[in-house]
This record gives C-alpha cells, structure tokens and sequence, in this order.
C-alpha cells in the first residue's frame, strides 16, 4: 500500500510530496523547497524513511512547485517528468519570479522526457495513472493511484475550490471541464491532495464545492 508524506516548502505553502510503499521506491512530486533549509528537511525526510528516490515529477510547472527541480535533480540523479504542453510555464519561471521580486532558483533543468495522457509511472509496486487535467496550466496533469484511492491534483482541485485560471495559459471553462470529465467519475471515495491546503475527497468536492 502507498504511503504519503506531505512538506509544506516556499512563500506560497506549496505542497510537496513523497510517495512511496515498502519497496523503499519513492517519487518527488512537485518539489518547491527553496532554500538550504527546506532543501534540507525533504532530504531528511528521505533519508529517515530509508527511501529512494525513482522518479522526479510535476504536475505543472509554475515556479512554486518548481523551485527544488535542480535540487532533487542533482542531488538524486534523477531526469524531469512534465507534460509537454507546461514546457512554456517551465521555460517563463526566471521571468515570473522577477515579476515577484523573487530571488531566482537555480535553473531547473529541462525535461528528461515528457507525460502522456494515459500512461502509468509504475515503481516499487505502486502504480500512478496520468491525467491531463488542463485549466489551470495548459499541461497540468494528476496522478491517480486506483489500487490505493487517492488522486494528487497539483493545483486543479482544491479544499472547496479550484486552480486560478487568470495566469498565462489559464483558461476557466477547460479547468471545470477538467474536473467533471476527468476527476469526478473516479468516484466519490477518492482522497485528493492538492498543490496548496489540506486533503478532501472528491464526494465532498461534488456536492459542497460553491465554484463546481
């Protein structure tokens, strides 16, 4: 069975998460440790779970879940996963953190290769489904773990509310679509961690969700 650790890291609380069963494989998702001591505790909490890491992976790419890509990148030798359509969003982090005010992360790197729709990240014996799940970011994508139940949904679907559709590639009308077509019908009982907040589920969701 699965296992979740969940790091708040960054200015924006972002979300970061291990996924990982007893074979000792791990994944990183959406790494957004920015500095030495947030970097630090991700690899503490890797080092004490005696895990390892497998695969490096974003559910988008906008800077808060980006910041530690270089970090897990190197420190673990492991290539970028994103979807091809976020490669623009990967590619305008330096300029959007400007626009903040931000100091700039180290670059991440490019990506190693590129998520389908459908697919499967298979590891330990754990296995993730991708789902395109456009709306907040051209190439958003979520990860649904059928055997275990649970959906991790970046920045699409949220506690009582979903992903901002006014950044560049944004688009409202495709992020609803996205959830009603793609994460509703995964039923009810499915448990979503998203990008930003705490956990809920996806029957909560449907019926007290105001902007669903």
């Amino acid at each position: 069975m699965a296992q979740i650790v969940q790091l708040i890291f960054n200015d924006f609380s972002e979300n970061t998460y291990l996924i990982f069963d007893d074979s000792g494989e791990c994944v990183v998702i959406d790494p957004g440790c920015n500095n030495s001591r947030e970097r630090n505790e991700l690899a503490g909490e890797i080092a004490r779970r005696q895990l390892r890491p497998v695969r490096l992976l974003n559910t988008h790419c906008h800077l808060d879940h980006v910041f530690g890509n270089a970090f897990v990148a190197n420190a673990y030798s492991l290539p970028l996963e994103i979807h091809r359509d976020d490669l623009p969003i990967l590619k305008a982090v330096p300029q959007v953190c400007r626009m903040y005010g931000l100091t700039e992360p180290e670059p991440s790197p490019q990506p190693g290769r590129f998520m389908e729709e459908g697919e499967v990240i298979e590891f330990g014996h754990t296995r993730l489904e991708v789902i395109h799940t456009p709306g907040h970011s051209p190439g958003s994508v979520s990860f649904f773990c059928r055997e275990d139940r649970f959906l991790i949904s970046g920045d699409v679907l949220f506690y009582g509310s979903i992903g901002r559709t006014d950044f560049p590639g944004g688009h409202h009308a495709t992020l609803l679509s996205s959830i009603e077509n793609k994460l509703f019908p995964l039923g009810d009982d499915v448990q979503v961690y998203s990008g930003h907040g705490q956990a809920t589920n996806i029957g909560f969701e449907r019926v007290h969700n105001p902007f669903l």
